[in-house]
Protein backbone atom coordinates (compact mmCIF):
# COMPACT_ATOMS: atom_id res chain seq x y z
CA UNK A 1 0.00 0.00 0.00
CA UNK A 2 1.15 3.21 -0.85
CA UNK A 3 1.37 5.36 2.48
CA UNK A 4 2.46 9.06 2.79
CA UNK A 5 3.04 9.81 6.53
CA UNK A 6 3.13 13.35 7.68
CA UNK A 7 6.79 13.64 8.52
CA UNK A 8 7.77 16.30 11.24
CA UNK A 9 10.90 16.56 12.87
CA UNK A 10 9.48 14.32 15.71
CA UNK A 11 10.27 10.92 17.28
CA UNK A 12 6.49 10.03 17.31
CA UNK A 13 6.13 10.45 13.10
CA UNK A 14 10.10 8.79 12.77
CA UNK A 15 9.08 5.72 14.44
CA UNK A 16 5.78 5.25 12.82
CA UNK A 17 7.66 5.74 8.72
CA UNK A 18 9.67 2.86 10.03
CA UNK A 19 7.18 0.44 11.27
CA UNK A 20 5.31 1.09 7.95
CA UNK A 21 8.11 0.12 5.60
CA UNK A 22 8.45 -3.23 7.91
CA UNK A 23 4.46 -3.86 7.02
CA UNK A 24 5.50 -3.61 3.24
CA UNK A 25 4.17 -0.15 3.03
CA UNK A 26 5.50 1.73 -0.13
CA UNK A 27 6.43 4.75 2.80
CA UNK A 28 6.79 8.55 1.39
CA UNK A 29 7.24 11.19 3.98
CA UNK A 30 5.74 14.56 3.34
CA UNK A 31 7.04 17.52 5.45
CA UNK A 32 4.39 20.37 6.05
CA UNK A 33 5.37 24.28 6.90
CA UNK A 34 2.67 26.15 8.53
CA UNK A 35 3.61 29.09 9.94
CA UNK A 36 6.18 31.60 9.64
CA UNK A 37 5.83 34.24 11.89
CA UNK A 38 7.96 34.34 14.81
CA UNK A 39 5.85 37.26 17.00
CA UNK A 40 5.64 35.90 20.38
CA UNK A 41 7.33 32.66 19.40
CA UNK A 42 9.55 31.84 22.75
CA UNK A 43 13.12 31.74 21.65
CA UNK A 44 14.17 28.29 20.45
CA UNK A 45 10.88 26.10 20.41
CA UNK A 46 9.83 24.48 17.53
CA UNK A 47 12.00 26.49 14.82
CA UNK A 48 10.67 24.91 11.57
CA UNK A 49 13.55 24.55 9.66
CA UNK A 50 15.03 22.52 12.33
CA UNK A 51 12.06 20.01 12.06
CA UNK A 52 12.70 19.87 8.45
CA UNK A 53 16.10 18.82 8.65
CA UNK A 54 15.20 16.26 10.71
CA UNK A 55 12.89 15.01 8.63
CA UNK A 56 14.98 15.23 6.06
CA UNK A 57 17.63 12.87 7.94
CA UNK A 58 15.27 10.41 8.65
CA UNK A 59 13.66 9.38 5.10
CA UNK A 60 17.44 9.27 4.46
CA UNK A 61 17.97 6.92 6.97
CA UNK A 62 14.88 4.89 6.43
CA UNK A 63 15.47 5.20 2.58
CA UNK A 64 12.23 6.72 2.12
CA UNK A 65 10.74 9.57 -1.10
CA UNK A 66 10.93 13.12 0.80
CA UNK A 67 8.75 16.00 -0.21
CA UNK A 68 7.31 19.36 1.43
CA UNK A 69 4.72 21.12 1.00
CA UNK A 70 3.94 25.06 2.37
CA UNK A 71 0.25 24.76 3.72
CA UNK A 72 0.92 28.08 5.38
CA UNK A 73 -1.83 30.08 3.91
CA UNK A 74 -4.19 27.53 4.93
CA UNK A 75 -3.46 27.19 8.51
CA UNK A 76 -3.70 30.68 8.79
CA UNK A 77 -6.68 31.24 7.23
CA UNK A 78 -8.42 27.80 8.85
CA UNK A 79 -6.79 27.74 12.12
CA UNK A 80 -5.06 31.24 13.27
CA UNK A 81 -7.80 33.05 12.43
CA UNK A 82 -10.25 31.69 14.20
CA UNK A 83 -7.99 31.68 16.99
CA UNK A 84 -8.03 34.96 17.19
CA UNK A 85 -11.80 35.75 16.43
CA UNK A 86 -12.63 33.33 19.30
CA UNK A 87 -10.13 34.79 21.78
CA UNK A 88 -11.85 38.34 20.62
CA UNK A 89 -15.28 37.03 21.58
CA UNK A 90 -13.86 35.91 25.04
CA UNK A 91 -13.77 31.93 24.23
CA UNK A 92 -10.69 30.07 24.32
CA UNK A 93 -9.64 28.08 21.24
CA UNK A 94 -7.99 24.86 21.03
CA UNK A 95 -6.11 25.61 18.13
CA UNK A 96 -4.65 21.48 18.21
CA UNK A 97 -8.35 20.11 17.64
CA UNK A 98 -8.62 22.54 14.36
CA UNK A 99 -5.12 21.34 13.39
CA UNK A 100 -6.29 17.95 12.51
CA UNK A 101 -9.51 18.69 11.38
CA UNK A 102 -8.60 21.16 9.20
CA UNK A 103 -4.65 20.68 8.38
CA UNK A 104 -3.25 17.41 8.64
CA UNK A 105 -6.51 15.29 8.10
CA UNK A 106 -7.88 17.95 4.93
CA UNK A 107 -5.37 20.21 3.59
CA UNK A 108 -2.52 17.66 4.20
CA UNK A 109 -4.51 14.62 3.49
CA UNK A 110 -5.09 16.35 -0.17
CA UNK A 111 -1.15 16.88 -0.68
CA UNK A 112 -0.87 13.30 -0.18
CA UNK A 113 -3.30 12.53 -2.22
CA UNK A 114 -1.94 14.12 -5.60
CA UNK A 115 1.48 11.82 -4.66
CA UNK A 116 -0.61 8.71 -4.92
CA UNK A 117 -1.59 8.31 -1.41
CA UNK A 118 -3.85 5.30 -0.62
CA UNK A 119 -3.43 5.94 3.44
CA UNK A 120 -1.97 9.09 5.76
CA UNK A 121 -0.36 8.23 8.51
CA UNK A 122 1.01 10.07 11.54
CA UNK A 123 2.66 10.10 14.74
CA UNK A 124 -0.86 10.08 17.00
CA UNK A 125 -1.14 7.86 20.28
CA UNK A 126 -4.44 6.30 19.21
CA UNK A 127 -6.20 3.38 17.25
CA UNK A 128 -8.37 3.50 14.57
CA UNK A 129 -10.87 -0.05 13.63
CA UNK A 130 -12.85 -0.27 11.44
CA UNK A 131 -15.87 -2.62 11.09
CA UNK A 132 -19.06 -3.37 9.03
CA UNK A 133 -22.38 -3.51 9.46
CA UNK A 134 -25.68 -5.97 7.66
CA UNK A 135 -26.08 -3.25 4.69
CA UNK A 136 -21.98 -4.09 4.10
CA UNK A 137 -20.88 -0.26 4.91
CA UNK A 138 -17.90 0.33 6.70
CA UNK A 139 -17.76 2.42 9.52
CA UNK A 140 -14.56 3.40 11.42
CA UNK A 141 -14.07 4.27 15.16
CA UNK A 142 -11.47 6.17 16.56
CA UNK A 143 -9.63 4.92 19.89
CA UNK A 144 -7.66 5.74 22.65
CA UNK A 145 -3.88 5.20 22.17
CA UNK A 146 -2.89 2.46 24.24
CA UNK A 147 -0.55 4.37 26.39
CA UNK A 148 -2.59 6.14 28.66
CA UNK A 149 0.13 8.93 29.08
CA UNK A 150 0.06 10.17 25.99
CA UNK A 151 -3.08 9.31 24.59
CA UNK A 152 -4.07 11.67 22.01
CA UNK A 153 -7.42 10.75 20.41
CA UNK A 154 -8.78 14.13 21.97
CA UNK A 155 -6.58 16.22 19.68
CA UNK A 156 -8.67 14.07 16.94
CA UNK A 157 -11.76 14.23 18.17
CA UNK A 158 -13.31 15.94 15.66
CA UNK A 159 -12.49 13.99 12.65
CA UNK A 160 -15.18 12.62 9.94
CA UNK A 161 -15.46 9.24 8.77
CA UNK A 162 -14.24 10.23 5.91
CA UNK A 163 -10.93 11.74 7.40
CA UNK A 164 -10.86 8.27 9.24
CA UNK A 165 -10.68 5.85 6.01
CA UNK A 166 -7.73 7.11 5.56
CA UNK A 167 -6.07 7.31 8.62
CA UNK A 168 -3.21 4.96 9.72
CA UNK A 169 -1.62 5.59 13.52
CA UNK A 170 1.16 2.93 13.37
CA UNK A 171 2.20 3.69 17.33
CA UNK A 172 -1.22 4.02 18.23
CA UNK A 173 -0.60 0.44 20.38
CA UNK A 174 3.17 1.35 21.75
CA UNK A 175 4.54 3.44 24.63
CA UNK A 176 6.30 6.34 24.40
CA UNK A 177 9.48 4.34 25.50
CA UNK A 178 8.79 1.73 23.46
CA UNK A 179 9.13 3.79 20.25
CA UNK A 180 12.37 6.05 22.08
CA UNK A 181 13.51 2.52 22.22
CA UNK A 182 12.81 1.64 18.48
CA UNK A 183 14.06 5.48 17.17
CA UNK A 184 17.30 4.66 18.82
CA UNK A 185 18.23 1.05 17.98
CA UNK A 186 17.37 2.26 14.13
CA UNK A 187 19.87 5.08 14.70
CA UNK A 188 17.20 7.79 13.73
CA UNK A 189 18.07 11.35 14.35
CA UNK A 190 15.11 12.30 16.51
CA UNK A 191 15.59 9.46 18.72
CA UNK A 192 16.52 11.82 21.37
CA UNK A 193 14.51 15.28 20.32
CA UNK A 194 12.27 16.58 22.77
CA UNK A 195 8.21 16.59 22.42
CA UNK A 196 7.47 19.54 20.56
CA UNK A 197 5.31 21.83 23.03
CA UNK A 198 2.48 24.88 22.46
CA UNK A 199 0.55 25.64 19.97
CA UNK A 200 0.50 22.97 16.76
CA UNK A 201 3.02 23.85 14.27
CA UNK A 202 3.79 27.55 15.96
CA UNK A 203 5.31 26.40 19.31
CA UNK A 204 5.82 27.74 22.43
CA UNK A 205 4.45 31.60 22.64
CA UNK A 206 3.76 34.43 25.02
CA UNK A 207 0.44 34.24 24.45
CA UNK A 208 -1.05 38.25 24.77
CA UNK A 209 2.07 39.23 22.63
CA UNK A 210 1.10 36.49 20.11
CA UNK A 211 -2.89 37.95 19.81
CA UNK A 212 -1.53 41.26 19.83
CA UNK A 213 -1.05 40.76 16.51
CA UNK A 214 -4.40 41.37 15.68
CA UNK A 215 -6.21 41.94 19.41
CA UNK A 216 -4.67 45.53 20.57
CA UNK A 217 -3.76 45.75 24.17
CA UNK A 218 -6.89 47.42 26.19
CA UNK A 219 -6.49 48.31 30.20
CA UNK A 220 -8.95 47.10 32.54
CA UNK A 221 -9.29 45.83 36.21
CA UNK A 222 -8.89 43.15 38.13
CA UNK A 223 -11.85 42.27 40.74
CA UNK A 224 -11.64 40.09 43.60
CA UNK A 225 -14.57 37.35 43.88
CA UNK A 226 -14.72 36.10 47.91
CA UNK A 227 -15.31 32.61 47.89
CA UNK A 228 -18.64 33.14 50.33
CA UNK A 229 -20.62 35.55 47.39
CA UNK A 230 -24.08 34.34 47.24
CA UNK A 231 -23.40 34.30 42.95
CA UNK A 232 -22.24 30.73 43.82
CA UNK A 233 -25.22 29.31 45.59
CA UNK A 234 -27.42 27.68 42.99
CA UNK A 235 -30.34 26.48 44.70
CA UNK A 236 -31.65 23.82 42.22
CA UNK A 237 -31.91 20.20 41.86
CA UNK A 238 -28.73 18.25 41.19
CA UNK A 239 -30.51 17.19 37.67
CA UNK A 240 -31.49 20.83 36.67
CA UNK A 241 -29.11 20.69 33.86
CA UNK A 242 -29.81 24.00 32.21
CA UNK A 243 -28.98 25.99 35.42
CA UNK A 244 -26.03 23.98 36.18
CA UNK A 245 -24.67 24.70 32.84
CA UNK A 246 -24.64 28.37 33.24
CA UNK A 247 -21.88 30.28 33.95
CA UNK A 248 -21.62 32.54 37.13
CA UNK A 249 -23.01 36.03 36.18
CA UNK A 250 -20.37 38.17 37.50
CA UNK A 251 -20.23 42.04 38.24
CA UNK A 252 -17.77 44.50 39.49
CA UNK A 253 -20.34 45.54 42.07
CA UNK A 254 -19.49 41.28 43.54
CA UNK A 255 -16.02 42.09 44.04
CA UNK A 256 -13.45 44.70 44.56
CA UNK A 257 -10.69 46.31 42.75
CA UNK A 258 -7.23 44.53 43.32
CA UNK A 259 -5.28 45.17 40.30
CA UNK A 260 -5.36 46.04 36.39
CA UNK A 261 -4.45 43.96 32.92
CA UNK A 262 -4.01 44.54 29.38
CA UNK A 263 -7.28 43.42 28.05
CA UNK A 264 -9.48 40.70 29.21
CA UNK A 265 -9.63 38.63 25.33
CA UNK A 266 -5.67 37.64 26.75
CA UNK A 267 -6.87 35.47 29.71
CA UNK A 268 -8.83 32.38 30.34
CA UNK A 269 -10.79 30.56 32.68
CA UNK A 270 -8.90 28.82 35.32
CA UNK A 271 -5.13 30.75 34.47
CA UNK A 272 -3.29 31.91 37.45
CA UNK A 273 -0.07 32.93 35.54
CA UNK A 274 0.36 36.71 34.17
CA UNK A 275 -2.19 38.57 37.10
CA UNK A 276 1.30 40.37 38.54
CA UNK A 277 -0.36 39.98 41.84
CA UNK A 278 1.37 38.54 45.16
CA UNK A 279 1.18 38.28 48.49
CA UNK A 280 -1.60 36.17 48.50
CA UNK A 281 -1.50 32.87 51.21
CA UNK A 282 -2.74 31.05 47.81
CA UNK A 283 -2.56 31.99 44.03
CA UNK A 284 -5.40 33.86 42.29
CA UNK A 285 -7.37 31.72 39.76
CA UNK A 286 -9.38 33.50 37.12
CA UNK A 287 -13.46 32.72 37.71
CA UNK A 288 -14.70 35.27 34.65
CA UNK A 289 -14.05 36.91 32.43
CA UNK A 290 -16.11 40.10 30.41
CA UNK A 291 -15.04 41.12 27.18
CA UNK A 292 -17.62 43.39 26.86
CA UNK A 293 -16.89 45.33 29.83
CA UNK A 294 -13.08 44.48 29.97
CA UNK A 295 -13.17 43.10 33.46
CA UNK A 296 -11.36 39.98 34.83
CA UNK A 297 -12.81 38.14 38.32
CA UNK A 298 -10.41 36.06 40.03
CA UNK A 299 -10.61 34.47 43.53
CA UNK A 300 -7.91 32.70 45.57
CA UNK A 301 -7.50 29.24 45.90
CA UNK A 302 -7.71 26.49 43.66
CA UNK A 303 -10.93 25.50 45.95
CA UNK A 304 -12.69 28.46 45.46
CA UNK A 305 -16.50 27.66 44.27
CA UNK A 306 -15.75 29.80 41.09
CA UNK A 307 -13.87 27.74 39.58
CA UNK A 308 -16.28 24.21 39.32
CA UNK A 309 -19.67 23.97 37.29
CA UNK A 310 -21.02 20.41 37.06
CA UNK A 311 -22.91 21.13 33.49
CA UNK A 312 -21.81 22.28 30.05
CA UNK A 313 -24.04 23.29 27.32
CA UNK A 314 -22.58 22.64 23.33
CA UNK A 315 -25.08 24.26 20.51
CA UNK A 316 -26.62 21.93 18.39
CA UNK A 317 -24.73 23.11 15.49
CA UNK A 318 -21.27 22.05 17.31
CA UNK A 319 -21.98 18.93 18.19
CA UNK A 320 -19.92 16.53 15.86
CA UNK A 321 -20.40 12.36 15.79
CA UNK A 322 -17.53 10.78 14.83
CA UNK A 323 -20.12 8.21 13.35
CA UNK A 324 -23.54 9.70 12.56
CA UNK A 325 -25.30 5.88 13.58
CA UNK A 326 -24.35 6.90 17.57
CA UNK A 327 -26.26 10.27 16.86
CA UNK A 328 -28.74 10.69 19.78
CA UNK A 329 -32.57 11.80 19.78
CA UNK A 330 -33.90 14.90 21.00
CA UNK A 331 -34.93 13.80 24.47
CA UNK A 332 -32.94 11.40 24.66
CA UNK A 333 -30.40 10.61 27.46
CA UNK A 334 -27.05 8.39 27.69
CA UNK A 335 -24.20 7.95 29.98
CA UNK A 336 -20.45 8.76 28.89
CA UNK A 337 -17.10 9.26 30.15
CA UNK A 338 -16.18 12.57 29.47
CA UNK A 339 -12.70 15.05 29.53
CA UNK A 340 -12.83 18.74 28.69
CA UNK A 341 -9.20 19.08 28.03
CA UNK A 342 -6.38 17.15 26.94
CA UNK A 343 -4.82 14.46 29.54
CA UNK A 344 -7.88 15.23 31.79
CA UNK A 345 -8.74 11.96 33.37
CA UNK A 346 -12.09 10.81 32.19
CA UNK A 347 -15.31 12.17 34.38
CA UNK A 348 -18.59 10.26 34.65
CA UNK A 349 -21.51 12.44 33.09
CA UNK A 350 -24.74 12.12 31.83
CA UNK A 351 -25.42 13.86 28.26
CA UNK A 352 -28.54 15.34 27.46
CA UNK A 353 -29.99 16.26 24.17
CA UNK A 354 -32.23 18.88 23.49
CA UNK A 355 -33.88 20.39 20.37
CA UNK A 356 -31.49 23.95 20.68
CA UNK A 357 -28.23 21.69 21.86
CA UNK A 358 -26.26 19.61 23.92
CA UNK A 359 -25.94 18.95 27.87
CA UNK A 360 -23.46 17.01 29.65
CA UNK A 361 -24.31 16.69 33.32
CA UNK A 362 -21.12 15.45 35.45
CA UNK A 363 -21.98 13.34 38.10
CA UNK A 364 -19.53 16.14 40.41
CA UNK A 365 -18.24 19.28 39.59
CA UNK A 366 -15.64 20.19 36.91
CA UNK A 367 -12.71 22.77 37.86
CA UNK A 368 -12.53 25.26 34.61
CA UNK A 369 -15.13 24.58 32.40
CA UNK A 370 -13.79 26.71 29.16
CA UNK A 371 -16.44 28.31 26.57
CA UNK A 372 -14.49 27.27 23.19
CA UNK A 373 -12.53 24.42 24.50
CA UNK A 374 -13.96 20.78 23.42
CA UNK A 375 -16.01 18.64 25.36
CA UNK A 376 -14.92 14.82 24.26
CA UNK A 377 -17.06 11.65 25.20
CA UNK A 378 -16.12 8.27 25.29
CA UNK A 379 -17.35 4.54 25.41
CA UNK A 380 -15.01 2.32 26.58
CA UNK A 381 -12.13 3.18 24.53
CA UNK A 382 -14.01 4.50 21.65
CA UNK A 383 -14.32 8.48 21.55
CA UNK A 384 -17.69 8.63 20.54
CA UNK A 385 -18.27 12.50 19.60
CA UNK A 386 -17.37 15.63 20.92
CA UNK A 387 -18.52 19.45 20.66
CA UNK A 388 -17.21 23.14 21.70
CA UNK A 389 -18.38 24.05 24.90
CA UNK A 390 -20.85 26.77 24.50
CA UNK A 391 -20.87 28.12 28.08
Amino acid sequence: MRVVVGLSGGVDSSVAAYLLKQQGHEVIGLFMRNWHDTTGTLEGDCPWYDDQVFAELVAKRLDIEFHYVDLSEEYRRRVVDYMFSEYEAGRTPNPDVLCNREIKFDAFLKEALKLGAERVATGHYCRREEYTDDNGTTHYRLLAGADPNKDQSYFLCQLTQQQLSYAMFPIGELLKPEVRRIAEEQKLATAKRKDSQGICFVGKVDLPIFLQQKLAAKPGNIHEILPHSPRFVRNVADDDYRTHAEPYRLTVRDGKKIGTHQGAHFYTIGQRKGLGIGGRKESLFIIGTDVAENVIYVGEGDNHPGLYRKALKIAAHEIHWVDDVDAMADGERRRYMVRIRYRQPLQGATLIRESDALFVLFDTPQRGITAGQFAAWYHNDILVGSGVIAQ
